[in-house]
């Protein structure tokens, strides 16, 4: 079954902080004028007890207070809206934040190399790009915002508290690290149970990414409470991990709650026997407690800036793990150059995965330029994976794949891919308009090379039977296409491009007699213009080919033209009895069995 990407046990917290700030840096200047909200709004909020003293003072003194409340709601409406502005800035720049992780992430993984993706699991992927990213909106601006004025407006809150009367703030203090050190207990288990979380979430996307990818299977097979069970076993998971996150979330913010409690009770206590000892007056311990309860708020910051960056440590190892997928090198679009290619194969051995046996073991051959070269052999001969090595789908493990005469790991890959067109074995085709499909490849197409391309294609007469022509909705993956249409899609996709190389995998399988005789005159036309290399099993489209490379057990065995193959290679001519029906479903002669195991051997 296929895995979640590499997961990393445990990403230093220096590589954390690194792509943390990473994501923060372009955007400094507007964090810091947040912050510099932020801190003014806390300042004027620092005033409030201080203008409280002296109303209780002028109080006493019975002196006119109007001035004072004037002074007092002007400060809290001025803290108010500068700290909604604060915040306003800050959220606007944590979505810029999500928006650029996002737009750098998926420009990453749609450059994944192919075997990275073979081995993840997409909805993996998805939930990092969705999910993942999501945490970075807190924990790129608001907590560092927050650890920032929190931690001034705490250290400058004790400073007024220590004016006012040291042995209190002492009380105070010994209460708040007390309790802080048992917040701080619980961080690493926020980090964790998040991270649990977001992973699960991943199986969710995994999980239903599956099911619709194979929606006809599933009611086919009367699956569907069977999957619903799949999909909410993932749900129960993610949702016990979140139930464990927010556990611990809660122990730690309710903390900030019982250390203001209990340090109040203690001032309120110690205060009390102080001002009747007259060591300190009532204006000054009001004042004191109005500064304990305006503690709050910078710890209550403290501790929400820790809990969110446990959060978005998570994240972005989540994050880190998706960046660390191999990719291929960057490259824009490529004009596909003129002139048909030559394709040489030199001894070229190949592996999918280390684990795996090897598809390709010393695969040699020539294929000129312009003409048609057929592909025949068993399933598992490694037919398809010559397509695959001509596009760099994959890198060979020994020998050299040449596309005119140039190794094609010396080509730009944005050149090699714009030379060739490639039409795949499942024909794939795309959610979106039948015009967006079949302009796909060649954005640049003219309206006069489309239309030749449909009828070229036998594709005219869909688009006139079609509601709305080129503009139908073809729906997700072609599901409102029948199989034989999607395959035409495809051809025609691959013959706009106008490529230099034209690889087609099967690509009539599942056409009528009637389309499929077309489409091979129209093949044997290209063919006369353009290098054409085809994976086929039908007899019919076989013998029009130029030359036939027999495969089998990963080694060329044959090439040659029907008439030569039928006479000399024992395997070609028993496919061909057998119109190349698939050799499972055929009983073997002995002397093709006994070849394949001498060629194992070797």
């Amino acid at each position: 079954m296929e895995t979640a990407p590499g997961p990393t046990p445990s990403i230093p917290a220096r590589l954390v902080r690194r792509a943390l700030y990473g994501h923060v840096r372009p955007h400094r200047a507007a964090v810091a004028l947040g912050a510099l909200l932020a801190l003014v709004g806390a300042a004027s909020g620092l005033a409030q007890p201080l203008a409280a003293k002296a109303l209780v003072d002028r109080l006493g003194q019975d002196e006119p207070i109007a001035p004072v409340l004037l002074a007092l709601t002007a400060l809290v409406v001025f803290g108010t809206a500068v700290e909604a502005l604060g915040s306003y800035v800050l959220e606007r720049t944590a979505e810029s934040v999500v928006l650029a992780a996002r737009r750098s992430l998926i420009g990453r993984l749609l450059r994944l190399r192919l075997n990275e993706v073979e081995k993840t699991q997409p909805g993996d992927l998805m939930s990092r790009i969705t999910s993942d990213t999501t945490l970075l909106r807190a924990v790129t601006t608001q907590s560092v915002v927050s650890a920032v004025t929190g931690g001034l407006s705490f250290v400058a809150t004790l400073v007024l508290m220590g004016f006012m009367d040291p042995v209190l703030l002492g009380v105070t203090v010994g209460v708040i690290v007390l309790i802080g050190g048992a917040v701080a207990l619980l961080m690493p288990r926020i980090a964790a149970a998040t991270r649990r979380s977001q992973e699960a979430v991943g199986e969710i996307s995994t999980v239903l990414e599956r099911a619709f990818g194979a929606f006809r299977t599933i009611k086919a097979s009367g699956a569907e409470a069977r999957e619903t069970a799949v999909v909410d076993a993932a749900a129960q998971r993610a949702w016990r991990h979140g139930v464990k996150s927010a556990k611990w979330q809660s122990l730690a913010g309710s903390s900030i709650g019982l250390a203001v409690q209990v340090s109040f009770l203690a001032v309120l206590g110690i205060g009390g026997a102080r001002v009747a000892s007259g060591a300190t007056t009532v204006s000054s311990l009001i004042a004191f407690l109005l500064f304990l309860f305006y503690l709050i708020e910078p710890v209550s910051k403290l501790v929400e800036a820790a809990t969110q960056f446990q959060m978005g440590s998570a994240a972005v190892s989540r994050i880190l793990e998706a960046e660390a997928l191999d990719v291929e090198e960057a490259g824009g679009a490529a004009a596909p150059g003129h002139g048909p290619v030559s394709v040489v194969f030199d001894e070229v051995s190949f592996r999918y995965r280390e684990d795996l046996p090897p598809v390709h073991r010393g695969v040699s051959f020539e294929v000129p330029g312009r003409g048609m070269t057929a592909f025949v052999g068993p399933s598992g001969a490694g037919k398809t994976t010559v397509f695959g090595l001509i596009e760099r789908f994959y890198e060979t493990g020994g020998g050299q794949v040449l596309v005119d005469g140039r190794d094609v790991r010396d080509w730009p890959l944005a050149e090699l891919r714009a030379a060739i067109g490639y039409v795949e074995q499942d024909a794939p085709v795309l959610s979106g308009t039948l015009r967006e499909n079949l302009t796909f490849a060649a954005p640049d197409a003219t309206e006069e090379e489309l239309r030749g391309v449909l009828v070229r294609a036998r594709l005219d007469t869909l688009v006139e039977r079609l509601p709305e022509g080129l503009e139908t909705v073809v729906g997700h993956r072609g599901s409102k296409l029948s199989g034989g249409e999607r395959q035409r899609v495809a051809i025609a996709r691959a013959l706009l491009r106008r490529p230099r190389l034209l690889l087609l995998d099967e690509a009539t399988s599942q056409l009528d007699a009637v389309n499929e005789l077309a489409l091979r005159d129209v093949v044997a036309e290209v063919a006369r213009e353009t290098t054409v290399l085809v994976v086929a099993h039908r007899l019919s489209t076989v013998t029009m080919a130029d030359r036939i490379v027999v495969m089998d057990g990963g080694r060329v065995r044959a090439v040659g033209t029907h008439a030569e193959l039928v006479a000399a290679d024992a395997l070609y001519g028993e496919l061909a009895a057998t119109q190349f029906f698939l050799p499972e479903s055929r009983t073997e002669n002995p002397k093709i069995t006994n070849e394949r195991s001498q060629m194992t051997d070797l």
